[in-house]
């Protein structure tokens, strides 16, 4: 695409003075030479006449809510088998500003999730509809030392919240599963997609809301403060791990009668979005973000697996409604260059569809380590727990890439050309970050304009790179 046939679009263009000079910070991450210095960059003047890759607009679109990881207990024990300063080294590299990958947004779950010791939730005590046995004494023995650590490093940091399953009593199988396997003990039948496994009564759905406030309350009392909840983990999952089918109809009603109402009255200040949604059914999701009472309490989307279908969708329906990747998808255990390069695309396809956020999974997980359940994932930093040593993984690499130079309340640029693996965006200090990937065997040329610059760089092969402009 010629620079030329593009300057119809100018009023995009952002221009700077003349006199302002341009600096450029180049980082760059190969599988055998992860987070260097680049090499040479070229600067030029822009010239209408020649052909780049990519021009880089001065059009804002969404905005950067930041990046992070999902807190976990099979995380904090892993980590516990550093010592005190090997797992400090880990929390410094994951969340350290300044030297470490900087996450800045992170999740965690309400009970268990499926990287748990194993089942649990805020209060088994059946029929406890006044959540009189309510406690998050287990949380203390885990999630709450992994927070606190990461608050040490970061206290800017910014978290979200979530159940997997809600106590197994306010189920209609009364198990936290929707089918058996993995040695969970469920001896009934399969639940079914579309169906409310909650038992949509009005005093179990008011004491759902409940558990909702005395979470976010309880935690509060710690020191953490909780900034978003999501009422559900993939709701149209049926799988062997703690789970909970919901209909959007059930949603919409838990939602719009029950706990958006208690959040407001108890917790103005949390936001609730609708998430975490595995579906690219555009009108399921549709149903409860336009529902009459629901939609009034929802300030976002969560998307994840099947859900990336439609992010690009739903960023058309309401373009101001933030969205959020709120799980990558967590590979097979393999940790290699490959899966960092699914990853990427991933970010890739979520940004470029207009979310604002991107989560990934397990942060920390054992060497070779399943969940209670089975099954083997990816994390960022990979723990052995024989040597005490700690492993930083290529997919820790790109969110690092992301992380540590796209601010908090950045605006993705929109870009025009050649970007199939390159996202750009404005920090709030002015600076211009571009992140690109060169998935090929051999290196390849880049050319960038921006403002009245043209940045040229040659891309090693098979690497990833940030390049901060000022």
């Amino acid at each position: 695409m010629k620079i030329k046939q593009l300057l119809s679009s100018a009023l995009l263009l952002l221009m700077v003075p003349q006199a302002m000079a341009v600096t450029v910070q180049w980082t760059c991450s190969t599988a055998t030479d992860p987070w260097h210095p680049g090499g040479a960059v070229q600067l030029s003047a822009f010239s209408p006449e020649e052909v780049n890759d990519v021009i880089i607009t001065r059009y804002r679109e969404q905005r950067m809510l930041g990046f992070g990881g999902c807190f976990g207990e099979l995380g904090w024990d892993a980590l516990s088998k550093l010592g005190n300063d090997g797992r400090r080294q880990v929390m410094q590299q994951l969340f350290d500003p300044e030297q470490g990958a900087d996450l800045s947004f992170c999740r965690t779950p309400i009970g268990a999730n499926d990287f748990a010791r194993n089942y649990y939730s805020l209060d088994d005590r059946d029929g406890d509809l006044a959540m009189k046995h309510f406690s998050i004494k287990r949380d203390k023995r885990g999630l709450i030392p992994y927070i606190k650590a990461a608050l040490q490093v970061n206290p800017h940091l910014v978290l979200w919240a979530c159940p997997w399953t809600p106590p197994t009593w306010m189920k209609t199988n009364h198990h936290y599963a929707t089918k058996a396997g993995g040695g969970n003990g469920y001896t009934g039948s399969d639940m079914r997609h579309g169906d409310d496994q909650f038992i949509m009564q009005d005093s179990y759905l008011r004491a759902y809301a409940n558990y909702f406030s005395k979470y976010l309350s309880a935690y509060r009392r710690e020191g953490i403060n909780i900034a978003m909840v999501m009422m559900q983990n993939e709701p149209y999952t049926i799988n062997i791990w703690p789970n909970c089918s919901w209909s959007a109809q059930g949603m919409a009603r838990f939602v719009g009668d029950y706990l958006g109402p208690v959040l407001e009255r108890d917790h103005p200040g949390v936001k609730l979005w609708h998430g975490t949604m595995n579906t690219a059914n555009f009108d399921e999701v549709r149903h409860v973000v336009a529902h009459p009472k629901a939609g009034h309490f929802i300030a976002g989307i969560g998307l994840q697996w099947e859900g990336r279908e439609i992010a690009a969708q739903l960023h058309r329906q309401w373009p101001d409604m933030a969205l959020m990747c709120t799980e990558n998808e967590c590979g097979d255990g393999s940790n290699d260059w490959v899966a960092a390069e699914r990853t990427f695309a991933s970010i890739r396809h979520y940004i470029g569809a207009g979310a604002g956020s991107y989560m990934y999974f397990n942060m920390v997980l054992a060497q070779g380590a399943t969940s209670s359940w089975g099954w083997k994932q990816n994390s960022l930093v990979v723990v052995d727990t024989d040597r005490r040593t700690a492993t930083y993984t290529p997919e820790y690499y790109v969110m690092r890439h992301f992380a540590r130079h796209v601010r908090p309340n950045a605006y993705k640029l929109k870009t025009m050309g050649n970007d199939q693996s390159m996202l750009a965006f404005r920090n709030p200090d002015g600076s211009t970050a571009v992140v690109v990937a060169n998935t090929a065997d051999s290196d390849r040329p880049l050319s960038i304009a921006l403002n009245d610059e043209v940045i040229r760089a040659t891309l090693p092969a098979r690497s990833f790179n940030t390049f901060v402009i000022n």
